[in-house]
């Protein structure tokens, strides 16, 4: 029983990728830099309808269309954080303007966002960056309880691969949006600026009051805003880059592009180099706005000139936003457009990147995140620093070296939600042998001819199985809290998955990213437990008579439980890869070595000697080898 909920929990755990593109700060600035670009006929034609939109709200929504002082801590929203909101933080237009205007905590993700702004800006290198990643979302995830589950499995954010070279443009966004297509960038951004556009031609068309004129305006802003998020998202490297393979094969394309950056040609045939999530350059920032540029204009046209009663408009009289969910959806669902908006979708998406081929001949090189299940090989060498022997009189300190074998198996969680996060669950099943300790049952240099044969502890073999896993509060609550919270709240368990992969509740157990590689406290997270005496039969000990005359030794056959707690670990900068990985890292730990089954050999006493626990603190040193299995696309 205990093992399905493992399974199930892991399982849940890695599908809960989070591939959103541009961070909010990043959306918005896209955003803010087109509405600056907009000539002033549009520009005033905005600025009225925000008026319009801001009646009854002005609680909420800022004075100013795109505010450029915003910092941080921000009593409002501006119209450049609706597409920050947009897909990240909300799953449909209409679920966008009820967070925007309903909710209290939404207010807590944009001042996160002001703040991750300000460290980005200050960050000089690519340690510092992850490291401001983490702590913007460890905030976000505190201020947003819904933020990981938004992100689903599906592919809504990315640009769906070409099936061919000979592909054109209008086949391409066409078959994005056809019914039956599988959800993606294109096919979502026509969907949403479709609405839009139904919307701003009604704007122009019809006789309302001014509760419905509120109402549509507030509307048609919300569906152009969503539809934004995904256009400027096809401008992230990894969203151009980052579609094809399994989970781990997306995540791990979209991470190295994003911050390698991709060489791409729009279907107009421009050139340029894109950056990804957190990584944009202001360059990157202009190109986009140009393209938002394009679509905001058209929103406007469409509610600025007088038009006749749109022709294919779907829901009649109908004053909300879309709702279209794209956090559930698998598939365009059918919907039919005016004719006419083919050629304005066109317009938009002909200045949008080519994204690559199919996987096949031809294809991009392609990288694997470290996600999934593995099956590995773990050899490590350590050396402990013991408390003394297991004889009451055997206080001297001394060294222990080692070396270990193990089989590795689990499920790789590294970077799911950042660099810094961290889900690895495993459990290594090995052998492990010790040399001779240095401490002495004689300090008599004399007795240095007799080498290892007088150590207080020979050198000896054991089994012994590690195992990890994170935890939310204390070390195993995942295994309870899991199956619980899959039950009554699987929101819930979201957030806490995630919280336990970015450290933990009070997350102190987050990886710290450097220029050399990521060190994180490990408490808990991780145990090894050897059981001596289980390989070749019980060890035989030398002890110190203390029945007899000093100098006499009684041999003692035992058992013992060891068992070390890892509290440091050292692992360097992480690389991409497609199948396997490999990897050194440096665990700083402590622990206790524990006597049993202790039987005199000789001389004989109906009472065994009295033994002490060993305390010892070590370094451990290993190389962890994994091969991910090939699992089909999610």
């Amino acid at each position: 029983m205990k093992r399905k909920i493992l399974l199930t929990l892991v399982i849940i755990m890695a599908l809960r990728l989070t591939c959103s593109a541009w961070v909010y700060p990043e959306h918005r600035e896209i955003t803010l830099i087109a509405i600056q670009k907009l000539d002033s006929s549009h520009r005033a034609l905005l600025n009225r309808l925000w008026a319009v939109a801001r009646k009854g709200y002005e609680y909420r929504l800022d004075e100013s269309v795109a505010n450029i002082l915003q910092g941080e801590h921000p009593k409002y929203l501006d119209y450049s954080a609706w597409p920050a909101i947009a897909g990240d933080h909300s799953t449909s237009s209409d679920n966008m303007l009820y967070n925007i205007l309903q909710t209290d905590w939404i207010m807590n993700v944009a001042d996160v966002a002001a703040r991750l702004k300000t460290g980005l800006a200050k960050a000089k290198t690519k340690s510092e960056l992850a490291n401001e990643m983490r702590v913007s979302d460890l905030r976000l995830l505190r201020a947003d309880p819904d933020y990981v589950s938004r992100a689903g499995s599906n592919n809504v954010h990315f640009m769906l691969a070409r099936p061919g070279v000979n592909t054109s443009a209008t086949a391409y966004f066409d078959s994005c949006f056809i019914q039956g297509a599988e959800v993606n960038l294109v096919g979502t951004y026509k969907w949403f600026h479709s609405s839009a556009l139904a919307k701003a031609h009604r704007l122009s068309s019809e006789v309302m009051i001014p509760e419905q004129l509120s109402a549509l305006t507030l509307s048609a802003l919300a569906d152009e805003a969503f539809a934004l998020h995904f256009l400027e998202d096809g401008f992230s490297a990894g969203h151009v880059a980052g579609i094809w393979g399994n989970a781990a094969l997306r995540k791990g394309t979209h991470d190295y592009y994003d911050e390698h950056g991709l060489e791409i040609t729009t279907w107009q045939g421009e050139r340029m180099i894109l950056t990804g999530d957190a990584y944009m350059r202001s360059a990157d920032a202009e190109r986009a706005a140009l393209t938002i540029l394009v679509s905001l204009n058209q929103f406007l046209d469409a509610a600025g000139r007088q038009n006749s009663p749109v022709r294919f408009n779907d829901q009649p009289g109908v004053f909300v936003p879309d709702t279209f969910n794209i956090a559930v959806a698998y598939r365009m669902p059918p919907r039919l457009i005016d004719p006419d908006y083919r050629d304005l979708f066109d317009l938009v998406l002909i200045t949008t990147p080519v994204p690559g081929l199919a996987t096949g001949l031809g294809e991009i090189p392609r990288f694997r995140s470290e996600i999934g299940p593995f099956i590995g090989i773990a050899p490590a060498a350590r050396i402990s620093i013991l408390s003394g022997g297991f004889g009451t009189s055997q206080l001297t300190a001394g060294m222990v070296p080692g070396l270990e074998l193990a089989l590795h198996i689990g499920l790789g969680m590294e970077g799911v939600l950042n660099e810094s996060s961290d889900g690895l669950v495993f459990l290594d099943l090995g052998w492990r042998l010790d040399g001779a300790s240095t401490i002495k049952l004689e300090r008599d240099p004399a007795y240095k001819q007799f080498g290892s044969i007088l150590s207080a502890i020979p050198s000896r073999d054991a089994f012994y199985f590690r195992l990890r896993m994170p935890f939310y509060i204390i070390p195993g609550d995942l295994v309870i809290l899991g199956p619980l919270l899959l039950l009554a709240s699987p929101k819930t368990l979201n957030g806490v998955i995630a919280s336990a992969g970015a450290g933990g509740l009070i997350p102190w157990q987050a990886g710290m990213v450097t220029s050399i590689g990521r060190f994180q406290f490990i408490l808990g997270r991780e145990v090894g437990v050897c059981f001596y005496g289980s390989a070749q039969g019980a060890d035989s000990f030398l002890f110190p008579d203390v029945n007899q005359e000093p100098g006499n030794l009684a041999l003692v056959s035992m058992h013992s439980l060891h068992i070390d707690f890892p509290i440091l670990e050292y692992r360097p900068v992480r690389t991409f890869s497609r199948r396997q990985s490999a990897s050194l890292l440096l665990q700083i730990n402590a622990g206790v070595d524990i006597p049993r089954k202790e039987v005199m050999i000789e001389p004989v006493y109906p009472d065994p000697l009295k033994l002490k626990h060993i305390w010892f603190v070590g370094i451990r040193l290993a190389f962890d080898w994994r091969y991910y299995y090939a699992r089909k696309k999610i």
